[in-house]
Parts: C-alpha cells; structure tokens; sequence
C-alpha cells in the first residue's frame, strides 16, 4: 500500500449535480422542480404544516389533555346600574333576574358587576360579586348573598416522612476515614520567643586602639 494507491470508499463522492442540461441529462425538463408556481421558483420556502390557507391538520384533528378552559366557570354578568329597575327593599336573585330580562342565555351563574351608581337598598343574592359592587351595595345599606360559598383554603402539604436511620460503616469506610485522619497534619504551634542575651557594652568611637594610662 503506497500513497498513490488511497481512494475514498464507493460512493462516498458524487458528480455534481447539472441541472437545467436538458431530458437527456436524466433530471427532465424542469430539472426535478415539478411545474411552475411557487414551488419552482429560487428561494422558496413553504413553513411546516402550511397546506394553501385551508384548515391545517393540525388544527383539524381533535385535542386530548389537560386545558384550563374546560374547567372555568362562566358567569353571566348584570351591571349594578341595571338593580335599579327593582323597588326599594327588593329581594333579586336569579330568577328576578331572568324574569327581568337582565340574564339572558346559558351560564353556571351570575356575576354582579360595579359599573354604574345603585340608587336603591336591596339584598342580592348571587354567585359572585365584584369588589366595587360588593362595596356600592353595602354603602346602600343592602346585603350581598353568596349562592357559592368561597373555596376553602387548600390544606397544608402533609409532612414528608422520616428518613431511615444511616447504615452501619463497614471496615472498609472505618479504615478511609482513619487513614484520612491520620494524613491530616496536626496544626503549626506558635514559636516561643527566644530570650534576650546581654551583649557587652561597645567602645565608646575614638577610643579604639588607645591603652588606658598606668597609676
């Protein structure tokens, strides 16, 4: 085997693809792009799922799973400036509602709402109020009454349960944990101060070299 010899492996290359040289070229005569349109043309780009503006398959087939919207309740809502077609001291409620005409069509309940001033004291009776007309009815000296009592609190998670007691060491971990010990090199002691030593008094300068005078 010499370096002249090396190919690449069977049809790990290819002849480049020439287009636009005819039927004979083996490639047709639009060259592998179907008719004219939008597909045909250099650039093009058609996004995922898109199918000309009809109604994708994706939005077609039905839907499973959670979704919040099956869950939700749907009010019917009466301004409070409506309340003011009732006499004084007035009793409403749903049905004094629907007789009235105020709630209309399907709902799970009925939703006072604070738009507008109520002019008269009454005692309404329905599944839920806003703050504002809870707030304008009382001022009336009216009573709000909830057909649905408010949700409770959710309960307090229940405690996790105690966790096992830790196995017994074996030898094995007993030994790692001594030699580990014993490399730990015991902490530096601080070094004792060396005592000071008395060093003789030096000649006082000009005096060296001088003998003291005889008696």
């Amino acid at each position: 085997m010499r370096l002249h010899d090396l190919k690449p492996r069977p049809g790990a290359r290819h002849r480049r693809k020439r287009l636009g040289q005819g039927e004979s070229s083996g490639h047709g005569k639009t060259s592998g792009r179907g008719g004219k349109g939008q597909t045909a043309r250099s650039g093009s780009s058609i996004r995922i799922g898109f199918e000309g503006g009809q109604m994708p398959l994706i939005r077609r087939i039905p839907k499973r799973g959670f979704n919040n919207a099956r869950h939700a309740i749907t009010y019917l809502p009466v301004n409070l400036e409506a309340l003011n077609c009732f006499d004084d001291g007035a009793r409403v409620d749903e049905a004094a509602l629907r007789s009235a005409g105020l709630a209309n069509g399907r709902g799970e309940g009925i939703k006072i709402l604070g738009g507008g001033d109520l002019t008269r004291k009454l005692t309404v009776s329905a599944h839920s109020f806003s703050a504002s007309a809870k707030a304008k009815i009382e001022a009336k000296g009216g009573v709000c009454e909830f057909l649905v009592p408010p949700r409770p609190p959710r309960p307090a998670p229940a405690p996790l349960p105690p966790r096992p007691p830790a196995a017994p060491k074996t030898e094995s971990e007993g030994g790692k944990e001594a030699k580990a010990e014993a490399s730990e090199k015991p902490p530096k002691q601080a070094k004792k101060p060396k005592p000071e030593v008395a060093k003789p008094d030096a000649a006082a300068p000009g005096t060296a070299g001088q003998e003291s005078p005889k008696s």
